[in-house]
């Protein structure tokens, strides 16, 4: 990432950062980049939902989906989400507005439950560890910690988790419970599985008998590009491969119609389906029918998902474009950043030198702008190499995102050039 400079040279970029910097602080800016939530316009979309579903309360089957029951969520949803999520429809669930509560739940029933294949519930093991891609998700992360199942990082790749470290890793050790994907446009570097990692998830030897994979296919409509990433069918893979029960597909409607009042999906094999079933009928006697029929009477198929995120797409695709090129006129050719560019998700991977991430997020909250915390990427917090920084466009309108993301660069300039000097 270095490129060589003159002494003269970096002191008069150094001095140049240092002028910019005491500028942006000046600007008394209140700039907020930290969480990847849909902007109002985009909530705006889905506004007929609040007048949904008008006078009916009958789903398609004839059930009143104001009364008790349902446990599974309702047929016609589940089939409006099935190709969406590869997953047919009938080992499809739908269920609450978070697949954050679904993924909880699994891990809990894991934890209280024994699973189909596994020898004992998680509880009763002496060490429970998951498998973690980083750069990733905190609030996957941030499960794991809480419950206690130790975390093992994997390097992720531009096709998926570091497959050669994962299957080592998940045929060694029988204590390796799972791992978490976010397996589209994933989260933060907006990397995609290639059909090689996806069949190599499926056919890997486990020593744990039920060891799991976490889908968490939280972006699988989410393009912004006129080609959309397909992946390939886990669920498929792992049925081929003869490990049926291996994948737990999650998904949810939170990005894609009203973020706090969306729909939730779990998909696996039929016994896995009987097995979270089982459980939550001792915690709900159905999940928000009304919702799910309102969403149905809103979306109407597939067609109508793929519609709905085209207009998505058009509120989204300019603040990523806004993010690309701020980015490249600030900081490229400088050699003090890389940057993805994702074809679809919620996120942009900012990679600064060794040793700057947290001091970049500090200069930047001493100017106004607040980014998710550094090392947020990593399990416990911890990025090795405190080179990570994400970036969430999402939010913030166009103008006062072009702020932030201009005020990025020159904390990443300061920051950067000071260490070169040092």
């Amino acid at each position: 990432m270095t490129t060589e400079l003159s002494a003269d040279a970096l002191s008069g970029l150094l001095e140049r950062a240092r002028q910019d910097y005491q500028a942006l602080v000046g600007r008394g800016l209140s700039l907020d980049l930290t969480r990847g939530k849909p902007a109002p316009e985009q909530l705006d979309l889905s506004e007929d939902l609040l007048s949904l579903p008008g006078g009916r309360h009958t789903s398609a089957d004839g059930t009143d989906v104001r009364n008790y029951g349902g446990l599974q969520g309702l047929l016609e949803l589940r089939e409006i989400f099935a190709e969406v999520l590869q997953v047919p429809a009938g080992q499809l669930l739908a269920a609450g507005n978070s697949s954050l509560e679904l993924m909880h739940d699994c891990l809990v029933h894991a934890l209280l439950s024994v699973l189909p294949g596994a020898e004992s519930r998680w509880v009763e093991q002496e060490r429970i560890a998951f498998l973690c891609p980083v750069p990733g998700y905190d609030r996957h992360f941030a499960l794991c910690e809480r419950f206690g199942i130790e975390m093992i990082p994997v390097p992720m790749t531009a096709e998926g988790p570091d497959m050669d470290l994962v299957e080592r890793l998940v045929a060694e050790d029988p204590a390796v419970k799972g791992i978490w994907c976010v397996p589209k446009y994933s989260n933060p570097s907006g990397a995609c599985y290639s059909e090689e990692s996806v069949a190599r998830l499926a056919a890997m030897r486990a020593a744990a008998p039920d060891f799991r994979i976490f889908w968490d296919n939280a972006y699988a409509a989410h393009h912004l590009t006129d080609e959309p990433v397909e992946i390939a069918d886990l669920l498929a893979a792992c049925a081929d491969a003869g490990h049926a029960d291996r994948a737990f597909v999650f998904g949810s409607t939170s990005k894609i119609t009203a973020a706090g009042a969306g729909v939730a999906f779990f998909g696996s094999s039929p016994s896995n389906v009987q097995w979270l079933l089982a459980n939550n009928a001792k915690r709900s006697i159905g999940p928000d029918k009304v919702n799910q029929l309102r969403h149905v009477l809103f979306l109407r198929d597939a067609d109508g998902v793929r519609a709905h995120m085209e207009r998505q797409r058009a509120v989204l695709q300019p603040k990523f474009e806004t993010v690309a090129r701020i980015l490249q006129a600030e900081l490229g050719g400088t050699g003090l950043a890389r940057w993805t560019d994702p074809k679809g998700g919620y996120f942009v991977s900012l990679e600064v030198p060794d040793g700057c991430a947290r001091e970049v997020v500090g200069r930047a909250a001493e100017a106004g702008i607040v980014l998710t915390p550094a090392g947020a990427t990593h399990p416990y917090g911890d990025d090795p190499r405190d080179a990570t920084i994400r970036i969430a466009p999402s939010y913030p309108g166009l103008a006062e995102l072009e702020q932030a993301i201009e005020g990025l660069t020159v904390c990443v300039r300061l920051v950067g050039y000071e260490q070169r000097a040092r």
